[in-house]
């Protein structure tokens, strides 16, 4: 056993749905010495044939238990800069993103990245999703990142030719936790757009998206003409419960926890939903939030 890693600890705050869950062991990264660290706590997981999952602020994932078994590692690296002279923005991987945003506007005059104000989550989590909104991808401006290989103990530099950039997807997401993401770096010197969207982000995101245990929109959109909101509303499901879980009134891809359920009422209402779509629509919804499990 590490002696730095906690023991049986409460992570339901670990998720934005908020279902009560707990971590048999538990590990935060806080600093740059701390990533050193995640080599060994490989060895032990590989040693005990268990498994281990980095969270970030957990905006793009639902707990599918009550306790997990392994190990849970943290990621609180904190810091960023931005240079005004070369429009680059360096951060460490878990500041918050809607944060940066706001702050490069009030302090910077800098609004290329104003539609991600209001956006939940890390920096370093939009790169291993690539968020988007309103038109805009994490990764039309991205540079480099560093990333520790919990495999090999070594940082890596990566550019976007090693990323994989997809639709809400990277080489990152796909890599089952071999990688940590440690800091990020963006060229923040011209816009660039998946299609132009003069949506005011700000207004649309207090009126039109609800407040609650959620991780935003949860199914991934088909098409731009068959988002996955309108096919759900259109199955009826549109503010339906079952037990704790919802589809919110507000907005019909918003997956909702009322704080008193279980995950095992997310995944019902998931199911459900993605049925309903496939026999009325033949069109299988996909997850754009991860559903974590206890395997």
């Amino acid at each position: 056993m590490l002696p730095y890693l906690q023991i049986n600890t409460d992570i339901t705050h670990l998720s934005n749905y908020k279902t009560p869950a707990t971590a048999r062991y538990y590990f935060e990264v806080n600093s740059e010495p701390d990533v050193t660290k995640l080599s060994e706590i490989y060895s032990f997981c590989r040693q005990q044939d268990i498994p281990y999952l980095v969270v970030s602020w957990g905006t793009n994932m639902l707990f599918a238990f009550e306790e997990y078994r392994w190990v849970i590692i943290k990621n609180n690296l904190l810091g960023w800069s931005y240079d005004t002279q070369t429009k680059v923005l360096k951060s460490y991987s878990q500041e918050s993103i809607w944060d940066i945003a706001q702050e490069l506007e009030d302090d910077y005059r800098q609004d290329l990245w104003h539609r991600f104000i209001g956006l939940p989550g890390s920096i370093g989590g939009a790169l291993f999703g690539n968020a988007g909104c309103f038109g805009l991808e994490i990764q039309h401006n991205f540079v480099a990142t560093q990333v520790y290989n919990l495999e090999s103990g070594k940082i890596e530099a990566w550019t976007t030719d090693d990323m994989a950039f997809s639709y809400r997807n990277t080489k990152l997401k796909n890599s089952n936790g071999k990688y940590f993401i440690v800091s990020l770096e963006f060229d923040l010197s011209e816009k660039k757009e998946k299609y132009h969207s003069d949506i005011d982000n700000i207004y649309f995101r207090e009126h039109k998206q609800p407040k609650w245990n959620s991780c935003g929109s949860f199914f991934k959109n088909p098409s731009k003409d068959q988002p996955a909101g309108m096919l759900i509303e259109e199955v009826w499901l549109k503010g339906y419960w079952v037990g704790g879980a919802y589809f919110s009134e507000k907005h019909a891809n918003f997956l909702m926890h009322d704080g008193q359920g279980t995950y095992r009422d997310m995944l019902e209402l998931i199911e459900l939903a993605q049925t309903k779509v496939q026999e009325r629509f033949g069109i299988r919804l996909e997850n754009e939030v991860r559903i974590i499990k206890a395997k």
